[in-house]
């Protein structure tokens, strides 16, 4: 059965099988390989894996995002993230990471990011005398922050994966890394901006203009701060934030920018709808496929293995996150997490490592791959966005990759990264 459930998904995805009939493919046939097991099993597990309560975050997230983007706040928070770092060596290039920063507290995906500030960023930084593909691979590699910054799609899907953690531990845990991926592109694009002559410094817009910038911005700041703290002090849960966000949407678009009217909502139902589902088809073929790797007992099998290697937790994480971007390299962040999770989180428990470090190195390793290719799902964005050649760009985005892979070792091998915040608050112990 195992074999079968491989060699059919490898096959759909070398022939161009969208990844979720990829993986239903796969279970149907080793269903029916193994032949002891009723076919009747394969709606029950694709509806199983979507007939969830916290699930529910998922659609309403993904609307709450097309809400602000529709709103027009883009402009707002280009012009903020300007008014604090654009007199910096680089700047343009600063702003678009802050600026991909702030909207991680609003969208939660990388997708969203990369199609929506992303694109308008790459624009604003060739006009500024920036390299295209620099441009456009700088906009893919902050785009990456989406997932990392709370709220995040990729963590909701883990928690309900993964039973020892929660959403809001998840979120928390992810504000350190989120901060460090950043300032470790903040970093790398300094380096290149002074390298290649990039955006020389000059002044700072007066205290006076920032203020302005930071009140026109606020609408969007204060949007991941009610979440937050809506979460953390048990007023709702992280599902019901989820609705929160897309009221909160709501009023700020007809109330506050009044971009939003009949006709504009209509379009984003739409659009939201379109893509809420396609993340769920992933998200219920992905359940059949790791109901099947528990029952073939994948996951023992990989223990036995790491564990025959080594019994030190800092070399077991290494050894996995390898593993993990390797993957990462072939399936998209979705359907990995729901693959990989039931797999490799028992090594957490196994090996003594605390779940929620566990779970934000996955994440975080998970969310690099975006920008990997071959299945780089940001990078195919970029270029569908901007008309570029994909092998141009995954060569422009190397020193970029490489300071998030930093920011994945520094997360790896230091677990107060992701654990002290949630800590704080009660969630890690």
């Amino acid at each position: 059965m195992t074999t079968a459930l491989f060699a059919v998904f490898g096959l759909g995805l070398l022939v161009g099988l969208p990844i979720a009939f990829a993986m239903g493919a796969a279970g149907l046939v080793a269903l029916a390989v193994e032949g002891k097991l009723s076919l009747l099993s394969v709606p029950q597990r694709f509806f199983d894996g979507i007939n969830s309560f916290p699930l529910m975050a998922v659609p309403f997230f993904i609307l709450a995002a097309d809400l602000m983007t529709a709103s027009g706040i883009t402009t707002a928070l280009l012009r903020f993230s300007n008014s604090l770092v654009g007199h910096i060596r680089g700047g343009m290039g600063h702003v678009n990471v802050v600026t991909s920063m702030m909207f991680a507290g609003v969208s939660g995906s990388a997708l969203a990011d990369a199609a929506g500030p992303g694109a308008v960023e790459m624009r604003m930084m060739q006009k500024s005398g920036y390299d295209t593909y620099y441009s456009a691979a700088l906009s893919a590699a902050t785009a990456t922050i989406g997932p990392i910054i709370p709220p995040s799609i990729i963590m909701v899907i883990y928690a309900l994966t993964d039973s020892r953690v929660t959403v809001a531990g998840l979120f928390l845990a992810g504000v350190v890394p989120g901060l460090l991926l950043g300032l470790a592109l903040m970093a790398m694009n300094h380096w290149v901006s002074v390298r290649r002559g990039y955006g020389a410094a000059h002044a700072a817009l007066p205290w006076s203009e920032r203020a302005r910038a930071l009140w026109k911005a606020l609408p969007v700041l204060l949007m991941p701060a009610i979440i937050i703290a809506g979460i953390l002090t048990g007023l709702f849960t992280p599902t019901e934030a989820s609705a929160v966000a897309v009221f909160y949407a709501l009023v700020i678009g007809l109330f506050v920018t009044r971009t939003l009217n009949a006709r504009v909502i209509t379009r984003v139902l739409l659009q939201s709808g379109l893509v809420t589902s396609a993340a769920l088809l992933i998200v219920s073929m992905a359940s059949l496929f790791a109901w099947l790797l528990t029952l073939a007992q994948v996951p023992q099998t990989i223990a036995a293995t790491i564990g025959g290697m080594t019994t030190e937790p800092v070399l077991v994480m290494l050894i996995v996150m390898v593993f993990v971007l390797a993957c990462g390299l072939f399936i998209d962040t979705l359907p990995a997490v729901i693959i990989l999770v039931p797999v490799l989180a028992p090594l957490s428990e196994q090996f003594g490592i605390h779940p929620l470090h566990f779970a934000m190195a996955v994440v975080l390793n998970l969310t690099v791959g975006l920008i990997t290719p071959p299945v780089g799902g940001v990078l195919f964005v970029m270029t569908s966005v901007a008309r570029l050649r994909l092998e141009k760009l995954a060569r422009a985005i190397v020193p970029l990759l490489a300071a998030e892979l930093v920011v994945l070792l520094a997360v790896v091998l230091f677990a107060p990264l992701s654990t002290a915040v949630p800590a704080w608050f009660g969630y890690a112990r």
